[in-house]
């Protein structure tokens, strides 16, 4: 496997493959990663590039950049034994050698909900470093995976909008025995956290075996929901059901009908922020 550091070098070194398949990252990897990096291969994409750059644009002034964590070697072992064959690996000067004015933004309807609203301006440092790293690396498919929910659907509809050449590939989130999603952010968690962590995907589950038939019933679900968290020593930003076309409030017809939905949510547990999501 090959690591490289400079868009140059990148650049050399991929001239010529036609499919190319990509997975970026920022490092601090885990089994969810390298499920991605093997799906990339499975959709017969080759060489299978991952990238690993903390991206500075999206984090927000309380978000403590330079304390994510930072696991390099680790990272690449990883990411080799999963099949990786190239990980671009620039520094900030690289992929930002002056600073970035020019920056993509998302529409309001989509990337000021949800997580956007509790951070707000997030979504665009995303889909700015994402097609950033879609022009160094100009893959022909890319994977993400469902956990992000909104994320998958931001760069989805960037796609779209701006014709990119890259298939955009869904990966299934990876979770734990116990159901839990992983999360470079249970590392923060204590032994008794983690033990109480499954709670947010059984919240969610609860959507899944008695889905809301009404607007009104469902208020009052997302309000139980956010509340039995609460009780339970979390601090809920949000727990919702939305449809999965563009993360709006489904009307009493889908309700009671077979839209597609997903039910999502955020919540601090202690100073661990978590995230996750189920399709219905």
């Amino acid at each position: 496997m090959q690591v490289i550091t400079t868009l140059a070098g990148l650049r050399d070194t991929l001239r010529g493959s036609l499919s190319t398949g990509f997975v970026p990252t920022m490092g601090n990897l885990h089994e969810g990663h390298l499920s991605l990096v093997r799906m990339a291969r499975q959709h017969g994409a080759g060489p299978v590039v991952a990238s690993i750059f903390v991206n500075r644009l999206q984090f927000l002034p309380h978000e403590d950049f330079d304390r994510y964590p930072r696991t390099f070697e680790r990272d690449c072992e990883m990411l080799e034994g999963a099949g990786c064959d190239l990980v671009f690996a620039p520094d900030e000067a690289e992929l930002y050698p002056q600073p970035q004015t020019f920056k993509v933004a998302p529409p309001v309807e989509l990337a000021d909900i949800l997580e956007g609203h509790f951070r707000p301006g997030f979504f665009t440092g995303v889909c700015t470093v994402v097609l950033k790293l879609f022009a160094c690396v100009q893959p022909r498919l890319a994977v993400f995976g469902k956990k992000d929910y909104q994320q998958l659907m931001m760069i989805r509809a960037m796609v779209r909008q701006f014709a990119l050449p890259v298939e955009i590939v869904a990966g299934e989130t990876t979770r734990a025995d116990d159901g839990l999603a992983l999360s470079s952010r249970n590392g923060y968690l204590s032994a008794d956290q983690r033990m109480e962590a499954v709670q947010l995907h059984r919240t969610l589950a609860a959507f899944r075996s008695a889905r809301p038939g009404n607007p009104a019933e469902l208020v009052r679900r997302e309000q139980e929901a956010a509340q039995g968290l609460s009780q339970r020593g979390w601090a809920p930003d949000y727990v919702v059901l939305r449809r999965r076309s563009d993360l709006q409030v489904p009307t009493a017809e889908q309700l009671a009908g077979s839209e597609p939905l997903v039910a999502l949510a955020a919540a601090r547990l202690g100073a661990t922020r978590l995230i996750d999501n189920l399709e219905i």
